[in-house]
């Protein structure tokens, strides 16, 4: 005999979990700290004159860049 019980109390729904803002604040800040970092590496990383890691950056996301609408050349 397995029922669930769910299935054993007529319109039975779970209620979602109360989620509190501080608990999703830091990650929020956290997903638009990384994006502006993306942001910055495909729109604005130009190689040689870079704040890091020269070139490699640059071709890491140089196709990206053009399919975004970049200039990088």
């Amino acid at each position: 005999m397995s029922h669930s019980l769910s299935s054993s109390i007529p319109g039975f729904a779970p209620a979602p979990a109360a989620i509190p803002v501080r608990a999703v604040l830091p990650w929020a800040a956290f997903g638009v700290v990384l994006a502006l970092a993306l942001l910055y590496f495909v729109g604005a990383e130009q190689g040689a004159t870079s704040l890091i890691s020269g070139h490699a950056v640059h071709e890491f996301v140089h196709d990206g860049r053009h399919l975004l609408g970049f200039p990088c050349h």
